[in-house]
């Protein structure tokens, strides 16, 4: 089974997609334009079997869009956001560790090079797995 994470935006979106085993097969930040379009092409890639999103920008307008073009098939899960960012911010330092003079500054301090919305989406996943994990224990 495979989920399919998003981080809605105005301007940009964060895709990623993880299977329930947490290997991370795909990840990536598109313009908000292009979003549905991405999110079609990557059901095409992958079997996904849930849409995870988080509940802050703009959720509810993209939960109406989603519910248009996603097959009934797949649910849409809405998943706190709360502190996301600053998770995906050391987060991308875990999986991109810094280099040169960048080491010697302290994390907090260091800003990622990137866009790291893509990493949002991986968070949203995790902790809905996580939340589906505790109902059923």
């Amino acid at each position: 089974m495979m989920i399919l994470g998003f981080d809605p935006g105005r301007d940009k979106c964060g895709l990623a997609v993880m299977g329930s085993d947490l290997q991370l097969h795909d990840h990536q930040v598109v313009v908000a334009t292009e979003a549905i379009a991405s999110i079609l092409s990557l059901l095409q890639k992958f079997p996904i079997a849930t849409l995870v999103m988080g509940d802050r920008t703009t959720s509810k307008q993209w939960q109406k869009q989603l519910k248009e073009v996603l097959p009934a098939s797949i649910p849409i899960f809405t998943v706190d956001e709360h502190n996301s960012t600053l998770e995906a911010r050391d987060l991308y330092w875990q999986m991109y560790p810094p280099k040169g003079l960048t080491k010697l500054l302290p994390q907090g301090l260091r800003e990622p090079p990137r866009p790291i919305d893509d990493l949002v989406a991986i968070l949203l996943i995790k902790r809905h797995l996580k939340a589906t994990n505790r109902r059923e224990s």
